[in-house]
């Protein structure tokens, strides 16, 4: 069981590491709020890390599994703001890509990380990736109801990683922590893919 979920993991990893380099934003248009919901879908980056920050929110537990991905979405808004006034961090891209590979890779570990702490993690990388979509907004009512759009989407993609996490644990009892580790170890594949690209 162990070495079949392995190779799964590792198949899947290898799938997405070949598209790693051109995954982020810069995909449709960044205008009304249907535009905004649909983006975080069609970026491997910021669907899978928008996922792990529900899965380690899930392995945490306890207050950790609204106040991780509300510290994220929080975060996000700010990065969004600073993106549309043109202020630059500079290491957005890379930041993006490593949120991957540290969200894939706490969740693989199982890690346990303070509630504060984890927050801030989550906040950093929450930053980056609301700075990314902020660049490409236009000025306007439409950029703000397109961000409105991506963050609904945001927190559906939290809770669904949160649920995930949850389900897998539970109803698959004994082997439950495996796959959802393993998950995690294949998604830190993909993220060490895009900071390979994103170097």
């Amino acid at each position: 069981m162990h070495a079949l979920t392995g190779r799964i993991v590792l198949a899947a990893g290898f799938m997405f590491f070949a598209n790693a380099a051109s995954a982020h934003v810069g995909f449709g248009p960044t205008v009304g709020f249907s535009n905004g919901l649909a983006h975080p879908l069609f970026g491997i980056d910021h669907l899978l890390a928008m996922v792990m920050v529900g899965a380690f929110a899930s392995q945490l537990g306890g207050r950790a599994i609204y106040l991780v991905p509300a510290s994220f979405v929080g975060s996000m808004m700010i990065g969004a703001a600073l993106g549309v006034l043109g202020f630059n961090f500079g290491l957005t891209e890379f930041g993006i890509a490593a949120s991957v590979f540290t969200l894939g890779a706490l969740v693989a570990f199982r890690s346990h990380l303070g509630l504060v702490s984890a927050m801030a993690l989550v906040a950093a990388f929450g930053l980056c990736h609301g700075h990314a979509h902020g660049t490409e907004m236009p000025e306007s009512v439409n950029g703000l109801v397109y961000a409105a759009g991506f963050m609904l989407m945001t927190a559906t993609l939290h809770a669904a990683g949160v649920s995930i996490g949850l389900l897998i644990t539970r109803i698959t009892s004994r082997y439950g922590d495996v796959v959802l580790r393993s998950l995690g170890a294949g998604v830190a594949l993909v993220g060490a893919g895009l900071m390979a690209g994103a170097m």
